[in-house]
């Protein structure tokens, strides 16, 4: 038996069925890369190789996906009628969706839709409203509107479904203008000029060739235009604005300021000042608050503009600013544990009102918990230390028993440990999250963990122990301790906080062992090879060369090593040295200049959205491990402090520090 068999030969009957290597994992694992490369004809000939696999569902997934858009209906009724109930039947009910609401096969559509338990697809949703909106095309279902805008809006590429059924709602009366305009402004802002003109073919068509233009060099079709006397020529200077504001804020601000703000309408000229404000607060600009000023109205501004003018705001200290931008919110966004802190923090300087000491109270106490970053710091402005709570009731055997003898879980552990993390992923989160509707109880999520921190797959134990409610927290789940006796040893000689070890490895690799980044980082510690040199030389360790990164002693060895020389150079800030891990050194040099700031003011005017969760979560992980491994009360501000620049008399150790 494979490894991965006889892990859950306990599990599923099925999984301790023997299997020899080429008609059992080894023909699923090739059978996995001719789908990855489009090899139809290896997939149907290795399938019946498969056959009584425990992972059989993927390989049929795999074959019939490959030539679904070739497939009959039959087919794919046939398939969905073998592996009902299954994560790979929804994924190809999910597929086959796709293709018949591009080949408009309405009623085979709305015959199968409702049968998508995940429904987690943003353009099939959208080809569902397509199918409600033509049972009654003179008057569209309540609701669909905001339902195709809400999924087009959040779409990043070109798709068929949401913009078909935009342009539709939209010739039918039931999307203003405003609503077409605002997706090509989203499309502009994240760089994509393909979607923003197909916006405006919706709403404007005669000029969108002049997306395009403005999307190339907005300057030069400024320049060559002198007034805005339309709606669509008022729209085209924002978005050609908005383009300008990505690379150059303070020429977009002397655009708007000298020649455009008269001849636009009010919400735009909010709307671009929002823009600028946001660029130049993402870059430390002392003049982002200014900018945010210019806005007469927080109601105009996107959610990530508000975020950003609340980090302006903090960074300057008007406090009244922050406690304006947070009320402007939207009630999903307000209740982000983060703007809850802030807004109560406002409130608290700004000599709160009888009602208002009653919501700053009402906000802390909402969010004060040891479940992340600012429900630490609610819980300390509160008053209180930062305390775990006790365990909850062990689990049952019949408990245990039923997420052992669940088919998605198994096949979701017995791909992870085959090395198809992947597939072995999705299937674990749709039996944790969408297979039944509202996903698993509490009771469910942790016996489920519970498998998975068995079985030693810490990512799936770790976030599936997070999805309980705020009732429920195990945080021996959440916060799990491989490696400890090594960990511990090394942490202690070199002179560094082991939680504060543990908190990063966590966070960086959630405890697997072979994870490897993008960029090339791998390890535990996800250590970049370079850096591994560098560091293997400056703590002398001999004959080290870059394949040896993942050794688990090595990778544990190399990666406390660099994070204590970045903890030394950084003077022992915490949330520094985390930054510096993350981002490279020289980025927290930079950003850490100007005044002195609260450590979590610093953390969340970080310009990097990676980063600044990074280091909230890390320091987080921290205390949540210090408690662990001491067993007493912590405080996040104590390891937080201050961030402002070095210190002229501090002489760093490590100047080259990579």
């Amino acid at each position: 038996m494979t490894s991965a068999t006889l892990a859950l030969s306990a599990a599923w009957p099925v999984f301790a069925q023997p299997l020899t290597a080429r008609n059992g994992d080894d023909v699923v694992i090739d059978m996995s890369q001719a789908f990855r490369k489009g090899d139809r004809a290896r997939l149907a000939a290795l399938l019946p190789l498969a056959r009584g696999h425990a992972l059989e569902p993927w390989a049929a997934y795999w074959e019939l996906k490959a030539r679904l858009p070739d497939a009959q209906p039959q087919e794919v009724d046939a398939f969905l009628a073998r592996w009902a109930g299954t994560y790979q039947e929804d994924r190809l009910r999910n597929d086959w969706l796709l293709l018949l609401g591009q080949r408009r096969d309405w009623q085979r559509f709305a015959d199968l839709y409702p049968a998508f338990r995940m429904n987690d697809d943003r353009e099939v949703r959208c080809y569902a409203q397509m199918v409600g909106q033509l049972s009654r095309p003179a008057a569209p279902p309540a609701g669909a509107a905001a339902e195709v805008l809400r999924n087009w809006y959040a779409q990043r590429e070109a798709d068929d479904g949401c913009a078909t059924a935009a342009a539709g709602l939209f010739a039918a009366g039931a999307i203003e203008p405003a609503g077409i305009w605002r997706k090509a402004r989203l499309a502009i802002e994240s760089n994509r000029a393909k979607l923003a003109r197909n916006a405006v073919d919706i709403v404007a068509p005669d000029a969108s060739p002049q997306v395009a233009e403005l999307n190339d060099n907005p300057a030069r079709y400024l320049a060559a235009r002198a007034i805005a006397n339309s709606k669509a020529r008022k729209e085209l200077v924002t978005l050609a604005l908005l383009k300008m504001a990505q690379t150059d804020a303070d020429a977009a601000a002397f655009q708007l300021d000298n020649k455009w703000s008269v001849q636009i309408t009010a919400e735009e000229r909010n709307y671009l000042w929002g823009a600028i404000g946001r660029q130049a607060a993402s870059k430390l600009s002392p003049q982002a608050a200014e900018y945010f000023g210019r806005v007469t109205r927080d109601g105009d501004l996107s959610a990530d503009m508000l975020a950003w003018k609340v980090r302006a705001a903090l960074r300057a200290g008007r406090w009244r600013d922050v406690a304006s931008a947070t009320g402007a919110m939207d009630e999903t966004t307000r209740t982000d544990p983060a703007w809850s802190y802030w807004r109560a923090r406002a409130l608290i300087a700004l000599r709160p009102s009888e009602s208002q000491r009653a919501e700053i109270q009402t906000l802390l106490e909402g969010i004060a918990s040891p479940r992340g970053f600012y429900e630490m710091l609610a819980t300390e402005e509160l008053g209180r230390q930062i305390v775990l709570p006790a365990r909850p009731a062990p689990l049952t055997a019949d408990e245990r028993d039923a997420a052992r003898t669940n088919p998605s879980l198994a096949r979701g552990i017995y791909a992870i440990l085959i090395g198809l993390r992947s597939e072995g992923t999705r299937e674990w989160n749709y039996a944790t999250n969408l297979h039944a509707r509202g996903g698993m109880g509490d009771r469910e999520l942790l016996a489920a963990a519970d498998m998975a921190c068995q079985s030693e797959v810490w990512d799936r134990c770790i976030n599936t122990s997070e999805r309980t409610g705020p009732a429920v927290f195990d945080a021996v789940q959440r916060f799990p301790m491989p490696h400890e006796t090594l960990v511990l040893q090394h942490s202690r000689r070199i002179g560094i906080d082991p939680a504060y070890v543990y908190g990063l490895i966590r966070q960086e690799s959630r405890f697997i062992t072979d994870a490897r980044s993008g960029v090339g980082a791998s390890g535990l510690m996800q250590v970049m090879p370079a850096t591994a040199t560098w560091t293997a030389r400056k703590i002398g360790m001999v004959g080290f060369t870059p394949r040896m990164i993942t050794d688990r002693d090595t990778n544990i060895t190399i990666g406390t090593a660099y994070l204590k020389l970045a903890l030394d150079d950084f003077q022992g800030s915490m949330p520094l040295a985390a930054a510096a891990y993350n981002a490279g050194p020289g980025r927290p040099r930079a950003w850490r200049e100007g005044a002195t700031l609260e450590a979590a003011i610093w953390a969340e005017n970080v310009p990097f959205s990676e980063t600044r969760d990074y280091v909230k979560k890390v320091l987080a992980n921290t205390v949540s491990y210090a408690a662990l491994i001491s067993g007493q009360p912590q405080s996040l501000k104590a390891r937080l402090g201050t961030v402002g620049p070095k210190d002229p008399n501090f002489v760093e150790p490590n100047k080259d520090l990579p």
